[in-house]
């Protein structure tokens, strides 16, 4: 499929016009503004691919925007995956080296990274520590992307400080706010990208290509997860439940997932997974299918008859909101930002991390219930389109500029 620069007129037609006539509207009071984004990987993961779509629309509208990627080495990453499952609630402990690194890193990428934007966006933990050491006047923002309700104290004794030096603190759920923290803090939705690789509408032709191409049998019942082998996304767990629909229903499981760079955890997860489901993945009723391209992923939602996402923490489950805009029923987990993302019994089901008895039944439904869960799917669609796409989030940000 030929590779196209996207524009903001190409969503004519998939949102309203009145919402993009707003957008429009708004961003002519900062036209020339200059805005950076600074991130830990330019692939894999949610803020990557939010950002890979919506630096160029913001460009496209006169707002000059950069993205700059923290380099790291590989001891920064495994740090700083610590921060990561620490903030969401690990117990986990940092020695003074680990803290060190960090901090030196950060000082590192400082010196060379120039951010003298009008706005700087800085997006979770890694470049958290930049603002101590780039000399500024303008605004600067902290993204906070996952969940954190119920952070492990040395992390966030650590990371608080940086925070509060930051004008304004970002999460994408009301339940995320910090209580009694130093700065003004706003809530905006991550988003999908209706028109990227990974959501566009595929020809039927392509979709059976890839299904050639990747060897992925289509004769039984698919439930798929899309994510990375990650502790928080409890590839085991959705073993469990596989296993119960299993008893019942001859169907398939797939594990669609990527490896990220500043994800070193991944690696060592999926090698213990290959293990633990050794038995399923040698009859072929269990698959792993690495998806780094996302015309991939994207079939293997499409094609999925249920997309389940059993995290135990989830800051905002982009995976879900795609495969709700291709219209496939989800099954998820009733935790962090997942329930701001459905509708329990209407665009979806919602259900606690550890029922797998109460996953599988619903599955179970969906399956046996093919105008069930068309009907959902029609409904999750429609959902996506009035709350998660990426014009909204380009509104919300351009909103947050202005107010700034």
């Amino acid at each position: 499929m030929k590779n196209r620069i996207k524009h903001f007129e190409d969503y004519r037609g998939v949102v309203d016009d009145a919402v993009l006539e707003e957008i429009r509207e708004k961003a002519k009071a900062i036209q020339g503004a200059t805005v950076a984004h600074v991130n830990a990987t330019s692939y894999g993961g949610g803020v990557a691919e939010i950002l890979d779509s919506f630096v160029l629309l913001m460009n496209d509208l006169g707002i000059r925007t950069d993205w700059r990627v923290l380099h790291g080495i590989p001891d920064f990453f495994e740090v700083t995956k610590k921060f990561h499952n620490a903030l969401q609630g690990q117990e986990l402990s940092f020695s003074e080296e680990e803290l060190d690194l960090y901090k030196f890193i950060n000082e590192k990428f400082a010196r060379f990274a120039f951010l003298d934007h009008d706005y700087v966006i800085i997006h979770d933990p890694q470049p958290c520590a930049l603002i101590r050491h780039i000399a500024h006047t303008s605004p600067w923002v902290w993204r906070c992307h996952i969940d954190i309700t119920n952070p492990n104290p040395q992390a966030w004794a650590f990371m608080e400080p940086y925070i509060v030096e930051y004008d304004r603190m970002i999460v994408s759920s009301e339940i995320y706010k910090v209580p009694d923290l130093a700065i003004e803090q706003d809530i905006i939705s991550p988003s999908i990208d209706p028109l990227s690789p990974k959501n566009m509408d595929l020809p039927d032709q392509v979709i059976e290509d890839y299904l050639t191409q990747y060897q992925i049998p289509t004769d039984k019942p698919i439930i798929t997860q899309v994510s990375r082998f990650d502790p928080w996304k409890d590839p085991e767990g959705v073993l469990k439940v596989y296993e119960r629909v299993k008893e019942q229903i001859d169907c398939r499981l797939i594990f669609v997932y990527n490896m990220a760079s500043d994800d070193p955890e991944g690696v060592k997860i999926l090698a213990k997974m290959t293990e633990v489901a050794k038995d399923y993945l040698d009859r072929g009723d269990v698959l792993f299918v690495r998806g780094d391209d996302p015309i991939l992923v994207n079939v293997m939602q499409r094609i999925s008859d249920v997309v389940i996402q059993k995290s135990t923490r989830e800051g905002f489950g982009l995976v879900i909101t795609e495969a709700m805009w291709k219209g496939t029923p989800v099954v998820a987990s009733n935790v962090g930002g997942i329930p701001t993302q459905m509708v329990d019994g209407v665009t979806g089901y919602l259900l606690e991390p550890h029922d797998y008895d109460g996953f599988a039944e619903k599955i179970r439904a969906l399956l046996e219930d093919k105008s069930l869960a068309q009907e959902l799917g029609r409904q999750a669609k429609e959902h996506v389109r009035g709350h998660f796409l990426i014009t909204g989030h380009l509104l919300d940000y351009i909103d947050l500029i202005l107010s700034l």
